[in-house]
């Protein structure tokens, strides 16, 4: 049984259906969502019935699409209701998120680079790295590719279909809290957030079964009553991950959960102990996705395959408004890449517009009506009204602008947009246009990849978005590879490392007329010049000492914690060595963090008998907090410097 095949469960129904489970069946639990997830699944309507056996039917009634109350799932077993069956199966099917607008991130501020020692307090260590700069790669691998919307609707599209999600929860008897500080029952539900998040740290993605998801589910409930949405949706998200790791779901990835836990933690935290601005941040504001943006004159861009690892496929085309602002027109859905290479040439469903998504990329289009979500994406509803317009080349007024912005400043705005804790509404795109002149290819531990340098005498390496062998990605780059002493225009997508680093999506024809969107068009060997140009010999390995930076120490041992919890770092032992060279880096904070985070995961106190007394959940779970939103810092740090111009190339 596919657990996407179930109707989503709002939280409070989970948590209520694990909580009235006797102490023996709590025990079974995690045995009998395994069980239940083997059994087939039949649809009628609004219920999908379950086989538990041959005589035994599972039924889960969702009026809208999900599943609001306890009454909707229903055993025919005779222990029902209060049979293991029907929360197993509430713990099997998806968490329904009843808030469906997304909630708001605050921007994150620079990190204290002062030294700390180790016996530093550690909530003073929270407090100043909850809010230090982070940034990630992806959300899959890429922030686009776990859009998997069809083509967007809009909030007044006669095609909208987001689910029903049941009555609005109610206000809190208590009245909301004044902006200055939090109400007592908002930090009662953050304490019960960071109590649930702790737990999750102590036992690892091994031992946080049903029982442990259920008190996050029962927090985030809470919290969205406390008008907390923020803290609500990453309780949401780590449940998700944990359920997706416990599965051995392919898409999922440590560092997610890394990330979701540290949003949990941290704003559970900032919502406790700050006030004014910094904990209406912290609480969170609920918004619509799409908001009305009046008339808009875009111009194409170009247009990307999408493929996710949970095998949806489509297209993003990329347009800019006369001001420079990019929005997005997607259509993924169910199908992988062969799904991409169809949708392609399919229409594009906004207004009246005939053109398709590649045409588009080239050409331009005039909106009336337009509706935006806060990342860029345009919405396809009844009211708007789209014709075909004239659009302008990389080299024209105003796409050319775009280009004209220092590559340092490019990547700054990038590595924002990027961050893990980035503000949703902050604006901005993880995409830099960059003048380049191709190198060649170099060799890396995992393949090779394609060289250039941009202004600035920064040497930038260009990576395939994807290795697949349908799209023109590989083949493209290897062609590029073969003619050093080119030079393009390319649009691609930041990679954040310690080395400058770019997915490359586009690039001007070689020839200088037209622009190829190397996801989909070929180039040829007659389309390269003969390399009879200079060619400036490869630079050294860039960024020495980010790219060999020993933060990965204390990195591993942050990610380490997530899968196999506390104990694996109570059983490492000394780590002195490991300390020493993170300080000979010149990085004290970090062996500081290390030392402590270490010795707070083997710390355990005993009784006048002797007995051992229950770890100190809450002291692990604020070093690690410290580490993660730490780690991120520097690495953006790291990734930031390295796109400064050059000696050489600011002469």
């Amino acid at each position: 049984m596919n657990a996407d095949r179930l109707p989503p469960v709002a939280p409070d129904v989970t948590a209520t259906l694990v909580e009235n489970l006797s102490p023996r069946l709590r025990k079974r639990l995690d045995a009998a969502v395994t069980k239940l997830g083997a059994r087939t699944t039949r649809r009628d309507g609004d219920t999908v019935t379950i086989e538990v056996d041959d005589e035994i039917e599972l039924r889960l009634h969702a009026p809208g699409g999900v599943v609001v109350t306890t009454d909707a799932i229903t055993c025919g077993c005779l222990l029902a209701p209060a049979c293991v069956h029907r929360a197993a199966a509430a713990c099997a099917a998806p968490a329904a998120d009843l808030a469906p607008e997304p909630v708001d991130k605050p921007t994150a501020e620079a990190p204290d680079p002062a030294p700390v020692s180790a016996a530093a307090s550690a909530a003073d260590l929270a407090s100043a790295s909850a809010t230090a700069p982070a940034y990630v790669t992806d959300r899959t691998s890429d922030p686009h590719r776990t859009s998997v919307t069809g083509p967007d609707p809009g909030p007044d599209s006669a095609t909208d279909r987001t689910p029903a999600t049941g009555p609005a929860p109610k206000p809190a008897l208590d009245a909301v809290s004044s902006p200055e500080v939090a109400s007592p029952d908002q930090r009662a539900a953050a304490d019960a957030l960071w109590a649930a998040g702790a737990a999750v740290l102590e036992a690892g993605v091994d031992g946080a079964g049903a029982v442990s998801q259920s008190a996050l589910l029962r927090a985030a409930h809470t919290a969205r009553l406390r008008h907390l949405p923020r803290a609500a949706g990453a309780a949401l998200s780590v449940v998700t991950l944990l359920r997706a790791a416990r599965a051995g779901d392919p898409s999922y990835r440590t560092a997610d959960l890394v990330t979701a836990l540290a949003e949990l933690l941290g704003t559970a935290h900032r919502v406790r102990t700050s006030s004014g601005a910094e904990l209406a941040a912290a609480r969170g504001r609920a918004r619509r996705p799409y908001s009305p943006d009046g008339s808009l004159r875009l111009y194409g861009l170009f247009t990307e395959p999408v493929v996710t690892d949970s095998g949806h496929g489509g297209v993003r085309t990329w347009v800019a408004g006369s001001g420079g602002r990019l929005f997005t027109v997607g259509d993924v859905a169910p199908g992988g890449v062969g799904r991409a290479l169809g949708v392609a040439d399919r229409a594009v469903r906004l207004g009246d517009s005939a053109l398709t998504h590649r045409e588009l990329g080239r050409a331009g289009l005039a909106v009336a009506g337009a509706t935006v979500s806060p990342d860029g994406r345009l919405g396809a509803g009844k009211g708007v009204k789209a014709v075909t317009a004239r659009g302008a080349a990389w080299t024209e007024p105003p796409l050319a602008a775009l280009w004209e912005t220092p590559p340092s400043e490019q990547a700054a705005r990038a590595l924002r947009s990027t961050s893990r804790y980035a503000d949703p509404d902050g604006g901005g795109s993880d995409l830099l246009f960059l003048d380049v002149e191709l190198i060649g290819a170099v060799r890396e531990s995992g393949g090779s990849c394609l060289l250039a340098r941009c202004a600035g005498g920064v040497a930038v390496r260009l990576v395939v978005a994807d290795d697949d062998p349908a799209l023109a990605h590989r083949d493209n780059a290897a062609l590029l590879a073969a003619a050093p002493g080119t030079r393009l225009r390319i649009i691609g997508r930041l990679v954040p490392a310690p080395h400058p680093r770019l997915t490359l999506l586009a690039c001007s024809h070689p020839s200088g007329e037209g622009t190829i969107d190397l996801g989909f068009d070929r180039l040829r060997r007659a389309d390269l010049p003969d390399p009879t140009a200079p060619v400036h010999p490869a630079p050294p390995r860039p960024a020495e000492t980010g790219a060999h930076s020993p933060l990965y120490l204390l990195e591993r041992r942050v990610e380490q914690t997530v899968p196999a919890g506390r104990a694996a770092l109570g059983m490492l032992g000394d780590v002195s060595a490991e300390t020493r060279r993170i300080r000979r880096a010149g990085l004290p904070t970090a062996a500081g963090l290390l030392t402590a985070l270490c010795a707070s995961a083997a710390r355990r106190d005993r009784d006048l008998f002797g007995r051992l007394l229950p770890a100190d959940t809450d002291d692990f779970a604020t070093y690690w907090l410290a580490a993660a939103r730490y780690t991120a810092a520097v690495a953006e740090s790291l990734c930031s410097a390295a796109w400064q111009p050059t000696q050489e190339g600011a002469r």
